[in-house]
């Protein structure tokens, strides 16, 4: 379960203001006040659980301050989720988006509170049975393949990105901000930067794409072996849906170490109840109406690649001292081994 706490006095808001906006706003439980309570932890975009009446919502607001245009892009959130209501995808119910500052500060969306578990740990330590561990792969596999069978344009979301070669501008854009992040010599990195691009495979497709589609960000039945909510939505664009696969599949590559990796390498998955990585591709492929997935190292290692690139990134603001997260160095420090392990799985094609 997310921990919950006092709202911090950098996110305070005016709460009895907030509750007549949405009273008046289409949401009646409102009329009586609320309760604001801060989930802890990491989110970029800063979040909250509200209690109105014998309802509870949560509301996701931009962080204050000056921000990048193209960051903590709440009301793209918003527009995704909303538009995934009527589909196969879980997702929480929307309930109202404020793009006006004015109202407490930053622009934010309410949604519907859902009583779950997240863990963010591919594992899936503790409890968990085996049993219950194979339900939840086979659930997280079922609802990222209904995402990529979503007809884009039928639910809205035409406009939600550049639909044509997502991989070769990906490649781009984190070969160009790992050059400018860069601080000490990194030959794998650089051996991926230049054996991506002359190995992508050929052809290309189009679909809604996560972004960030992994364990930690999907929300768990209580009690029940089944995700009922993705969630944290805020990379979420038209693209590659194989790139999407292969980052949900990067901890099949990774180490089982007790370190940040949260890989599944060295853990016994067949005891554990987790696919092996071809049962688990397999699955999705089938899922995806698909014979198979050729050239599936190729997304593998530009998944390592992609994120040794944001790691070196968080690295480098750490060490200029303006980092966001007060861990950026141990994060940084992921770099060199991501890139060494996409290296190795490109090395196996």
């Amino acid at each position: 379960m997310a921990t919950l706490g006092p709202v911090t006095d950098t996110h305070k808001f005016d709460e009895a203001g907030l509750a007549r906006y949405l009273a008046a706003n289409g949401l009646p439980d409102f009329a009586g006040g609320l309760q604001a309570q801060q989930f802890q932890g990491g989110q970029s975009n800063p979040t909250f659980a509200l209690e109105a009446g014998s309802r509870r919502y949560v509301l996701r607001k931009k962080p204050p301050g000056k921000l990048l245009p193209s960051a903590h892009l709440i009301e793209r959130e918003y527009r995704i989720m909303a538009a995934l209501a009527d589909t196969d995808v879980p997702v929480p119910v929307m309930r109202h988006l404020c793009e006006d500052p004015a109202v407490i500060g930053t622009p934010f969306f309410v949604m519907d509170y859902m009583e779950g578990r997240i863990v963010d740990d591919t594992s899936l330590p503790g409890d968990f049975t085996p049993a219950d561990r194979t339900a939840i792969f086979d659930s997280m596999n079922q609802a990222m393949a209904a995402l990529h069978r979503v007809d884009f344009n039928a639910v809205g979301l035409g406009d939600y990105g550049k639909p044509e070669n997502y991989i070769g501008r990906q490649i781009d854009r984190w070969t160009r901000q790992f050059e400018a992040a860069k601080t000490d010599p990194m030959p794998a990195m650089d051996a991926l930067m230049a054996w991506l691009p002359a190995n992508r495979p050929d052809g290309d497709e189009v679909s809604i794409a996560h972004g960030d589609f992994r364990m930690g960000n999907l929300m768990l039945h209580p009690s029940e072996p089944r995700v009922i909510a993705v969630l944290d939505w805020e990379l979420s664009t038209l693209g590659h849906p194989l790139a999407d696969l292969a980052y949900n599949c990067m901890p099949y590559s990774l180490p089982h170490d007790g370190t940040s990796l949260n890989g599944l390498v060295g853990l016994d998955i067949a005891k554990a109840g987790i696919p092996s990585l071809d049962d688990y591709v397999a699955a999705y492929a089938e899922r995806t109406d698909r014979a198979a997935i050729p050239a599936f190292n190729f997304y593998l290692a530009f998944s390592c690649f992609r994120l040794a690139s944001i790691c070196q990134g968080v690295y480098a603001r750490g060490l200029q001292g303006n980092a966001s997260s007060e861990n950026a160095v141990l994060v940084g420090e992921k770099a060199p081994r991501l890139a060494t392990i996409g290296w190795e799985i490109a090395q196996s094609m």
